[in-house]
């Protein structure tokens, strides 16, 4: 164990060898007594083969009796080259952690002697490993032979027999960034790979949304696996530049990535462990037969486009957000927006910049956060320049993020949001006296919460509001829609609005809705919803799961996965999904604890 004359170091250290001797020995009672009562630990793979939080002694006793003999953990302390620190009465560190089949990382808090915070997470399993640093491959063959085949035969040989001659042990659907990320984690884990795309090239995904789309979220927050954006980078990327960049990626590291290809059908077949995959591939049949399946559709399912009466007698165009080319037909002509959220301000303000007389209708509130306040307030400690000049990397900052409980996230939000409302005070009065209607949360705990607990309602501020706020983009707000007519939109307030052109910026569906059309509603109503936390609170019902829901880990559905978010998520989350997937492949004993029962189905 560790020691250090630091007194933080110290303390750490005598909890962490308590915990490492409990644990060892198999005291499952001995190790939870070590946490307050209503103490945290997160897991993520390394313990539970699962993604799973327990709350409380109770929980963390029981899933330590129901584990340790299988897991055998072997040793728990401060990390290598770090101490321990203190704040406000808590003291934390960063920690390595190892088990007999996986090494790991981790952090804890520490409240008045007891442990009220601990994270682990599974960083590789022992004997595969990622051929990095040390293990990194040769690359050139050194010596002379007969017969030898360079780098590029190899790849070409590679991708000439894969799904054809030979299986891959995983396909994944859905080639955006989130299936990207996977697939160059299973690459680096020698997990054969197919990624199925229906656009023609990794990027198309983001090629082809409205022109002036922007990542909302800064460089920092953005990274891919393994190989980050250069320090010159924009800090808000153009869709384009991103669409570009994961092409590249998507070539260096060597992807099995089959674009021009849609998912027709897939089967489970119990008995085999084998799913059937039907794609066309260049219009061409084949027939896949995989051990895993991922959907990696995005954070969200299907569009949500809603049902008007009069939609089938409106003479003018009608389209979701997500098929919205952009502003340029559309000048001098009258469009109206259906929803207040980030594509519906997007759409909004590309519309008025090419010179269109756009309306957005809003029928509920929407949490508005300007993009300079969120930067520095609540992401500028973990994902900025000033965070790396002081040694918060970005896997730290992942951990840092992660290593809060979603129980007591919203607690650590509503300071920070608290400030943020307090800052942009006139800003926010000038939206309310145009008439928007503005929320911070069923809780006044802001973005990150809303966005984890439902993925949608709320908007980052990048210049439309101040469009609203003057009256430029025009506004709705409290109302419904009663029908469309032939040239018109008529609300439930009995405003009609002449319209050529009506976009519905209506969000979309559970991922499970995939699910049901590729595989089957019995299927999709077996794993259930996916995403959000069971908060209870606006599209977000109960019961509470504590995790993201048949995110990143085991669903009910055998060999069944699904992954997606936005790109830190992809980035971070990935990498828990490949180590489960790579167990499996490897034949590894993988008792998963507390698998998510089903609700809220499809």
């Amino acid at each position: 164990m560790q020691t250090d004359s630091n007194p933080h170091d110290l303390a750490v250290a005598g909890i962490l060898e308590q915990l490492e001797g409990a644990l060892r020995a198999g005291d499952s009672t001995g190790a939870a007594q070590l946490f307050e009562q209503d103490g945290y630990w997160r897991d993520l793979v390394l313990f539970t083969w699962n993604l799973k939080t327990l709350e409380g002694r109770e929980q963390i006793a029981a899933m330590l009796a129901a584990q340790l003999g299988a897991v055998q953990p072997l040793s728990i302390r401060i990390a290598d080259g770090e101490h321990a620190s203190e704040a406000g009465g808590v003291l934390q560190s960063w920690i390595t952690v190892e088990t007999k089949a996986a090494r790991g990382v981790g952090f804890i808090r520490i409240r008045d002697g007891k442990i009220w915070t601990l994270l682990t997470t599974m960083s590789e399993l022992k004997g595969f490993e990622e051929a990095k640093g040390g293990r990194r491959p040769m690359g050139a063959e050194h010596g002379a032979r007969t017969n030898r085949s360079s780098w590029l035969e190899y790849r070409e040989q590679e991708a000439k027999e894969l799904g054809y001659a030979r299986q891959p042990y995983c396909v994944i659907i859905g080639g955006g960034q989130g299936g990207i990320a996977l697939g160059a984690r299973l690459r680096q884990l020698n997990v054969p790979t197919i990624i199925i795309e229906k656009n023609t090239r990794p990027g198309d995904s983001w090629r082809k949304r409205y022109k002036s789309l922007c990542l909302h979220d800064p460089v920092w927050y953005d990274h891919m696996p393994y190989i980050p954006f250069p320090d010159n980078w924009p800090v808000f990327t153009p869709k384009d530049k991103v669409g570009d960049w994961l092409e590249m990626y998507t070539k260096v590291m060597e992807l099995n990535y089959w674009g021009s290809t849609s998912c027709e059908s897939a089967s489970f077949d119990e008995a085999s462990g084998e799913w059937t995959v039907q794609v066309l591939r260049d219009g061409q049949p084949v027939t896949l037969k995989p051990q895993q399946l991922v959907l990696a559709t995005g954070m969200s399912g299907k569009a949500n486009m809603p049902k008007f009466k009069g939609m089938d007698v409106f003479q003018g165009e009608q389209q979701h957000s997500s098929q919205h080319p952009g502003p340029d037909a559309y000048a001098g002509k009258k469009v109206v927006v259906i929803g207040a959220n980030n594509s519906a301000h997007d759409i909004c303000a590309a519309l008025w910049e090419a010179g269109v007389d756009v309306t957005m209708v809003q029928r509920s509130s929407t949490h508005i956060v300007k993009s300079d306040s969120l930067m520095d307030l609540a992401l500028g400690d973990l994902y900025s320049e000033r965070a790396l000049a002081a040694g918060m990397t970005t896997a730290k900052a992942d951990l840092t993020f992660a290593s809060i409980p979603y129980k007591i996230l919203a607690d650590f939000q509503k300071p920070v949001f608290k400030a943020i409302r307090e800052r942009d005070a006139d800003f926010y009065a000038r939206l309310e006296e145009r008439g928007f209607m503005l929320d911070f949360g069923d809780d006044d705990s802001g973005l990150f919460m809303k966005y984890l607990r439902r993925g949608s309602g709320y908007y980052i501020d990048v210049g439309a509001s101040e469009l609203v706020a003057e009256g430029k983009i025009k506004l709705k707000s409290g109302v419904g829609v009663q029908e469309l007519k032939a040239h018109s939109i008529v609300l439930s307030d009995g405003t009609e609005l002449p319209a050529d052109l009506v976009v519905y910026a209506t969000g979309y569906g559970s991922m499970n809705g995939w699910a049901a059309d590729l595989i089957s509603p019995e299927v999709a109503n077996k794993v259930g919803k996916v995403w959000g936390l069971g908060s209870d609170t606006t599209k977000d019902p109960g019961p509470w799961e504590g995790e993201q829901r048949n995110m990143w880990k085991p669903t009910q559905q055998q060999a069944l996965w699904f992954h997606g978010g936005n790109l830190h998520q992809s980035r971070h989350y990935s990498q828990y999904l490949s180590l489960q997937l790579k167990a499996r492949m490897e034949g590894l004993t993988t008792p998963v604890y507390g698998q998510q029962e089903v609700h809220h189905l499809a």
